[in-house]
């Protein structure tokens, strides 16, 4: 990757940004796609119907999720609404999602007419802990969004166990719906993510791993009522739903085949980077940090995940991300913070919720830039530019 100046707010130029604007890369053949399908829409019999492309494309990626439905949008934001109004929630129903999140899949469930009810994350980590969720199940809880944190698969069979445990009255066990978002060819211990769940929703967003030209989505699932249900409502109802278009394009699925057979490469790629990057980092003994584990293809390490020792708090996270552009020239992001305080509309919906694990949780996280395409020795300085600025802090706390 050619690294470009970016400007830090109020500090310095940076050599490697807060966060790559394209997750994996393109190759000539990603653009060989591209236009032939753009040559092939230039005939006014053929245009631009996605129709072969899409169909194509959603059957090789439900092969790679080893699921037997996948359904195309033009959008996980988009798809995540979809698969939350397909629940048919009535007032009162409650859905229960991870407090550490974007604020998207917690919207789609306030649009869906859900009651919200916010997890705490695990200890030392991102994703929502079963043992939190287990105390928020009541006879109301429809279902359970769980998202894989930053590429990390979260305890998909400990939550499949307590839903079959707590089943709803009159609706049975409650949905397990995952935001893939971050995690396309992560694969958890019962399978590729995709193939666990009542719905899967992946991103194929600019800077997720894999893209299709900016935008798009994909929801895979076992319940075939449910892919008859989302692809109608993708499409204007289909004369029999009040839906709209959600559709992707010809030049999107085009891509979107390319990216999906160099997926594994480029994930492999990242995941080597991240576990070379841990390797060097556990030399410095900081007591109270902790590395993001290293679990083979369990973690694509969408983002590099460091927490930093607790009593910190988030100034000390805040000191380590200003010396690391200061200094070298490195960009971080600080953690995802619980999403009643990213958008007014979830903080009203979940007043009273408190959440101090996930609190304590954004202010220690930080994750320093990380990119497939980086090099060793690029990846090397990263690592070392990191050393640096988590021994000044820490000297500066002894």
């Amino acid at each position: 990757m050619t690294t470009s100046d970016t400007t830090a707010p109020g500090t310095a130029v940076l050599r490697w940004p807060d966060q790559p604007a394209l997750g994996g890369w393109y190759t000539q053949d990603e653009i060989d796609a591209v236009m032939q399908a753009l040559t092939d829409s230039t005939d006014w019999r053929t245009g631009f119907r996605a129709k072969t492309r899409e169909i194509a494309f959603e059957d090789a990626f439900a092969v790679h999720a080893a699921a037997p439905f996948a359904i195309a949008y033009n959008g996980a934001g988009t798809a995540m609404d979809q698969v939350l109004a397909c629940l048919g929630l009535r007032p009162g129903d409650e859905v229960i999602s991870g407090a550490l999140n974007f604020v998207g899949p917690h919207l789609s469930v306030l649009r869906a007419g859900g009651r919200l009810l916010l997890a705490e994350p695990s200890p030392g980590g991102f994703n929502l802990a079963p043992d939190h969720v287990a105390h928020l199940l009541t006879g109301r809880t429809r279902a359970i969004l769980v998202t894989h944190m930053n590429g990390q698969v979260a305890d998909l069979r400990a939550l499949l166990d307590l839903v079959e445990r707590h089943p709803h009255p009159e609706h049975g066990p409650a949905r397990i719906i995952v935001d893939a978002a971050r995690a396309v060819g992560a694969e958890t211990e019962i399978g590729p993510v995709g193939r666990v769940g009542w719905a899967s929703v992946f991103s194929f967003q600019s800077k997720k791993g894999m893209t299709t030209l900016g935008e798009g989505g994909m929801v895979t699932t076992f319940d075939e009522d449910l892919a008859v249900r989302l692809r109608r409502l993708r499409s204007f109802g289909k004369s029999r739903l009040l839906g709209s278009n959600y559709k992707l394009s010809k030049l999107q699925a085009a891509v979107g085949l390319v990216q999906l057979r160099r997926l594994q490469e480029m994930n492999d790629r990242r995941i080597h980077l991240a576990e070379q990057r841990t390797e060097h980092l556990r030399t410095l003994d900081i007591p109270g940090m902790v590395l993001p584990p290293s679990i083979g293809r369990a973690h694509t390490h969408y983002l590099y995940n460091l927490l930093l020792p607790e009593n910190w708090g988030a100034a000390g996270r805040n000191e380590v991300r200003r010396l690391l552009a200061a200094r070298h020239g490195v960009g971080s992001l600080p953690g995802e913070r619980p999403t009643p305080l990213g958008h007014e509309l979830i903080a009203r919906a979940t007043t009273g919720q408190h959440l101090p694990v996930a609190g304590r949780t954004a202010d220690r996280a930080l994750h320093p830039c990380l990119h497939p395409l980086m090099s060793e020795m690029e990846n090397e300085e990263i690592t070392e530019a990191i050393g640096d600025a988590v021994r000044t802090v820490a000297a500066t706390r002894s």
